[in-house]
């Protein structure tokens, strides 16, 4: 019996919850654990919390029937908690965890704060999507299921251009494409396909870009009032940063856009050895060596400049 059938005994409700601003890897993951449920579990009612996350997944079983309102008071017998490293990032729905007769965390983060009663976090994993495959019953992995897992692990490694993509990360995708996804279109669809507003505003983020530290850091940062005037959310932003990241000669790139006034959501990418996640965790973010971010206040010159200034430390 796998892990996470063995986590089901005596279970007869289960709340599933990712963070705030949800990814591929956590819709993955977090749908990945509902279909199991679903397929396998039927007598097991499940609900998926998450804020509304992008339409560009709305391919994976079940997308419809994840939950985005909080306000319904509930006891869950279990509350699965994906791809989060600690509990602020689940936003409202953290009371599900907080009253929950049992709880397992799955994820990868270095810096998770191993805050429920099972932990089961993978540092050297690409993925929650990864850690998730190893928990569950290899045979009781459909197509469906396999979608969901897939699109985790891709998103996760940038379609496994990241370092934290492995053999076993390679050897797992290839046993989920022996169960018949499309894994092509997923990859199109989901990962590379953006619509003529996103290319708009991934152009202007590159344009008016800036070089510091010798052009060995990069940044960009959108304004809420450039926003509304393109009409984006913070999910069309999605491929700036790793933009930013592949210029010629830079080691840090960071892209932030605001989303209240003067509050900035920052993401950080590494090309070399400087880490990150030490400067997402200073100002209270987290994230990996390599793909971090963090949440800040002031106006852009003070956030860069106090970026700069945990930059140069690595950097010197």
């Amino acid at each position: 019996m796998s892990f996470f059938d063995t986590m089901l005994e005596d279970v007869k409700t289960v709340a599933i919850m990712g963070h705030v601003r949800p990814d591929g890897d956590c819709v993955g993951s977090c749908l990945a654990a509902y279909n199991y449920l679903e397929q396998h579990h039927p007598e097991v009612e499940a609900v998926v919390y998450l804020e509304i996350p992008p339409s560009k997944f709305d391919y994976l079983r079940n997308f419809d029937r994840i939950v985005s309102d909080f306000s319904e008071d509930k006891e869950y017998d279990l509350c699965v908690c994906l791809d989060s490293s600690d509990t602020l990032r689940f936003g409202e729905a953290a009371k599900f965890l907080n009253t929950a007769k049992k709880s397992l965390c799955v994820d990868h983060h270095v810096t998770n704060l191993r805050y429920a009663k099972e932990n089961i976090v993978q540092d050297d994993s690409s993925s929650t999507c990864e850690v998730l495959y190893g928990l569950l019953d290899e045979n009781k992995i459909t197509r469906e299921i396999a979608e969901c897992i897939y699109t985790g692990i891709i998103h996760d490694t940038g379609v496994f251009k990241y370092d934290c993509t492995s053999k076993r990360t390679m050897e797992i995708a290839g046993k989920l494409m022996e169960k018949g996804i499309d894994f092509s279109k997923i990859i199109d669809d989901s990962f590379y396909r953006k619509t003529y507003i996103q290319n708009q505003i991934l152009g202007r983020a590159l344009l008016e870009s800036i070089t510091f530290h010798d052009n060995r850091c990069i940044f960009s940062a959108i304004s809420k009032k450039e926003m509304d005037f393109y009409d984006v959310t913070g999910a069309d932003m999605d491929g700036i940063i790793d933009q930013l990241r592949i210029t010629e000669g830079v080691e840090c790139a960071i892209f932030m856009y605001e989303i209240s006034c003067r509050e900035y959501k920052v993401s950080l990418r590494s090309t070399t050895d400087l880490d990150v996640s030490k400067i997402a965790v200073y100002f209270g973010g987290g994230g990996h060596k390599k793909a971090a971010g963090c949440t800040m206040a002031g106006s852009v010159h003070d956030v860069i400049n106090n970026l700069s200034n945990q930059i140069a430390k690595q950097l010197n």
